[in-house]
């Protein structure tokens, strides 16, 4: 099991910070960085911009100081007997530092571990272990899913486009228009897009209608005329010849389909 030791969010230092600790902490400690620092490891320094992680080692000798005033920092330590094989199982990167492409996800995430951390209950340790699984893998997975270098500086900005696309997915919005509001051409928002995601905008447009469509099949009483236009569809042969490519079966077959006991 997987168990926090202390942790900090935004953690403000307004007279600067150093961490000298050339026998390791003793304990996994994770560090991101909301300030500029200067970072030793390796007997190497480096200069680290914002929106910067890593994940030192019990026995990692480093050091770290600020290099702007206030030093801001969200940070935890934890341990955990099966951890070394944990982090290898998701092939996630120790002593090194990593550019967040996400950096509100790790905000988001520690910001929840601190909360529990701070509960009582007799399932918190329990909780904390899968929150803290499941942050290092969305970690390693983000990282592994993540565009070349030069096209991460679009990644928030179309996660959160591609975020509105599934929660609204009635919304009659071309792709010009979203491009436009990225202050693209339309040309080069589709290939973004698709090297981000791996698949076309219009492709997440069909695929957010079909599954709201099909929770409100298997959810409501709506008809399937009625689901159409819930769904942004100007009429319901476009939404049944469409379901039917991308599902399988028309929209009715899909509602009164006995499931597999």
């Amino acid at each position: 099991m997987l168990t926090l030791l202390s942790c900090g969010y935004r953690t403000i230092h307004h007279e600067g910070i150093v961490r000298n600790r050339p026998i390791g902490s003793g304990n996994y400690t994770f560090v991101f960085f909301n300030s500029r620092a200067e970072v030793r490891l390796h007997d190497n320094t480096s200069t680290v911009e914002k929106n910067t992680f890593i994940l030192f080692q019990p026995q990692t000798p480093h050091y770290y100081r600020e290099l702007e005033s206030p030093f801001i920092n969200d940070w935890f330590h934890c341990n955990g007997s099966d951890f070394h094989e944990f982090l290898l199982s998701i092939q996630f990167p120790v002593d090194t530092l990593i550019e967040a492409s996400d950096p509100l996800l790790i905000s988001r995430s520690i910001v929840e571990l601190q909360k529990c951390h701070r509960l009582d209950g007799k399932l918190r340790e329990r909780i904390i272990d899968c929150d803290l699984r499941s942050f290092f893998m969305k970690l390693s997975d983000l990282r592994a899913r993540t565009a070349p270098h030069q096209l991460s500086r679009y990644y928030i900005q179309f996660t959160e486009l591609r975020n509105d696309i599934y929660r609204s997915p009635q919304q009659n919005v071309t792709v010009t228009e979203q491009a436009s509001r990225l202050n693209m051409s339309k040309s080069y928002f589709q290939h973004i897009y698709k090297e981000l995601f791996g698949c076309s905008v219009m492709t997440d447009m069909i695929h957010a209608r079909l599954d709201h469509a099909k929770y409100l099949l298997d959810h409501s009483e709506l008809s399937v005329n009625q689901i159409a236009f819930a769904c942004g569809y100007e009429n319901d042969t476009h939404f049944m010849r469409q379901f039917k490519k991308f599902v399988g079966v028309s929209p009715r077959k899909y509602r009164f389909r006995i499931e597999p006991s």
